[in-house]
């Protein structure tokens, strides 16, 4: 007689069940799979999970730029025990992590990376998911239950001050990096936090990425309009207002000042000067919050892009910069760096959508149009042409899984390991070094075990 272990379930309900019970464990498990892609070969894997932490962690440089250690590949051996053998033996069910490294240094009176080594080398035990979603840690089974939180993307809402003063802020949330936050005040002026820290004026941060002058600031929004002065039709320009100061170009000297009228005296005093084009204010429904953009040119400290990166680093780091370059990659780290800044797949998806935008999906850092958009929104919702956002909504919350955690872990590991292969590139003179002499492998299962032994989403 033939056995079989399969069990076959017979209902004696009335009505016909119109759904298959779904597999209630697809999510945990489909997680895993992609945050591992054991099954994938290294030209094929997608930059998520595992491979993502590697492939922003490396390449790693030393201060002299005298050797580089590349990332080439990782493997996953074959765990050494079965999950039921892990539970009588009180081990964790795991397997190996070997990653190839490639090492390579510059030799006397070369311009490029000359010596090469590459080995495999093993970063400890990484613990296996079993076929019903669970962790078997010290022979105990453990579950890694799914997080609920914000997700990233931009968020508009409405405060008060309080003399009832309505105070209009987006904040953007990345994935990974610093939080920005932009807030009029009770004076109408557009201020910037950085993480929270010291606010300063948002043309500060315009005048810094690039757009150093008022004229150009303006011409982000779409407020200015080049006009001639020579024209015949100048006259119907009368009464406008000038988004830019009128400026002899011969003496220097300021003709006519930016948010004055052009009236018939002014628009001689322009021509006497010389000058031959004005900026003007447009008069259409494009121009939204143009008082704001004034006051807030007012209250900036800067003039150029030069004065606002000096600016930035001094209130950023509460010290002045060694040098201008110094300011420029402070700038560059806090938002337009991969490996530092990163809004995610899902945060460009919903950012694009929040702002109509087309920017693709694989540009996870923040852009110019991004900061652009999102002012040009708070100006509209200020004057009642948009709506703020309800963060407590669960449309505005995503499910960060067991993979994405455990991705976090490894950059976080990974991150502190870099700094540790850094000190040891430094240090060490010798040519025989190789990959091995590099990796301290307690740095990365220190993090992996305090996650799954104490975290509160390790149950």
């Amino acid at each position: 007689m033939k056995l079989t272990n399969q069990i076959q379930r017979h209902s004696f309900s009335k009505i016909r069940k119109l759904l298959e019970m779904p597999d209630l464990l697809e999510i945990q498990l489909e997680s895993f799979r992609r945050f591992l892609q054991d099954n994938v070969k290294h030209s094929e894997r997608e930059k998520i999970g595992l491979s993502a932490v590697f492939l922003n962690v490396f390449p790693i440089i030393d201060n002299r730029e005298e050797h580089i250690l590349e990332f080439v590949d990782y493997s996953i051996d074959h765990p050494k025990y079965t999950v039921e053998e892990c539970k009588e033996r009180g081990v964790t069910y795991s397997a190996p992590l070997k990653a190839r490294l490639r090492l390579s240094r510059k030799s006397d009176g070369d311009e490029g990376f000359g010596e090469t080594v590459e080995s495999d080398v093993y970063l400890g035990s990484l613990p296996l998911m079993t076929n019903t979603g669970t962790f078997v840690i010290n022979g105990s089974e453990r579950v890694v239950v799914s997080q609920l939180h914000r997700s990233p993307g931009v968020f508009f809402g409405i405060n008060y001050h309080q003399n009832g003063t309505e105070l209009y802020s987006a904040r953007i949330i990345p994935f990974r990096g610093s939080w920005v936050e932009f807030t009029t005040d009770i004076n109408s002026v557009l201020h910037v936090y950085i993480d929270r820290r010291k606010k300063f004026p948002v043309t500060t941060l315009l005048r810094a990425m690039g757009h150093g002058s008022n004229l150009q600031i303006m011409n982000l929004f779409g407020f200015s309009e080049e006009v001639s002065v020579n024209s015949k039709y100048i006259s119907r320009y009368i009464g406008r207002k000038l988004v830019d100061d009128v400026v002899n170009m011969e003496t220097g000297e300021i003709v006519v000042e930016r948010d004055q009228e052009l009236n018939e005296e002014r628009l001689a005093e322009v021509k006497d000067a010389g000058v031959t084009t004005l900026n003007l204010l447009k008069v259409d429904d494009t121009v939204i919050g143009y008082d704001i953009l004034v006051n807030t040119l007012a209250k900036d400290p800067t003039r150029n892009q030069e004065d606002a990166l000096l600016y930035l680093y001094r209130e950023l780091r509460n010290a002045e910069a060694p040098d201008l370059d110094t300011a420029k990659g402070l700038l560059e780290r806090l938002f337009f760096d991969d490996r530092r800044y990163d809004l995610g797949s899902v945060g460009r998806y919903r950012m694009n959508s929040k702002l109509n935008q087309t920017v693709p999906l694989e540009v996870t850092v923040l852009t110019l149009q991004d900061i652009v958009s999102i002012l040009r929104f708070v100006l509209e919702l200020r004057d009642g042409k948009q709506t703020t956002d309800d963060i407590d909504h669960l449309g505005n919350r995503r499910i960060r899984t067991v993979g994405e955690q455990l991705a976090n872990q490894f950059s976080v590991a990974l991150t502190r390991m870099a700094r540790t292969i850094k000190e040891r590139m430094n240090l060490n003179e010798s040519e025989r070094m190789t990959p091995q002499d590099l990796i301290n492998v307690r740095t990365i299962t220190s993090v992996i075990n305090t996650f799954f032994g104490t975290n509160q989403l390790s149950q």
